[in-house]
């Protein structure tokens, strides 16, 4: 055999092994990729829900919870008022309007009915709202609610933080705020905002 032929073989085996390389390592990036997506997915998904229930329990507690016990049990048994509200107008004798508002409670819906439905949150398990999905070992959101001073007033802030990101990308530390770990709210400012918005 020619040394031309050992040549043209090697090379084309090379070659091959080169192309397989190639298309292995770009294949699995974009596998890993797409898996990182559909857990992030799902972690906003759990993050939209816990946002939910704690917008809830602000508005007929008065305060957010940073107790997962508190917001589950809320959430199982707690209830909102439906109420009516019919506003009376008067004319007085000088020309002015003198207005009153009567507000009747019509009776109370769940909680759990009105804000989870399968046809909302198809995946709402109450008993796994805190956990991150996906990871193993079990893994709780980290979740801090308190009142924080904005121009001299105290006002209700919550912020609930995925501790385990799953893309290794996203830090703590980074200045983007889209680069963090996915959360929303703020410890900082009033807001329920998600970083993925």
């Amino acid at each position: 055999m020619s040394k031309t032929k050992i040549f043209s073989i090697v090379f084309g085996l090379l070659a091959l092994f080169l192309a397989w390389y190639l298309y292995n390592s770009i294949n699995s990036s974009i596998v890993e990729s797409e898996r990182i997506a559909k857990m992030e997915a799902r972690i906003i998904e759990q993050l939209k829900m816990i946002r939910e229930a704690e917008i809830a329990y602000l508005s007929v507690n008065g305060q957010y919870t940073s107790d997962w016990d508190k917001l589950i049990n809320f959430v199982d048994t707690g209830s909102f008022y439906i109420t009516e509200s019919k506003e009376f107008i008067k004319t007085l004798a000088y020309g002015a309007d003198s207005i009153w508002t009567v507000t009747d409670t019509l009776g109370t819906v769940p909680v759990i009915d009105s804000l989870f439905t399968k046809d909302k949150w198809p995946r709402f398990n109450l008993k796994q709202l805190p956990y991150v999905p996906g990871i193993e070992p079990a893994t709780k959101f980290n979740i801090w609610a308190d009142k924080i001073d904005k121009s001299g007033v105290k006002v209700n802030a919550i912020e609930v933080v995925n501790p385990s990101p799953v893309n290794p990308a996203r830090d703590e530390e980074s200045e983007y705020q889209t680069r963090k770990p996915l959360r929303f709210g703020s410890r900082t400012s009033v807001t329920t905002s998600g970083n993925w918005e």
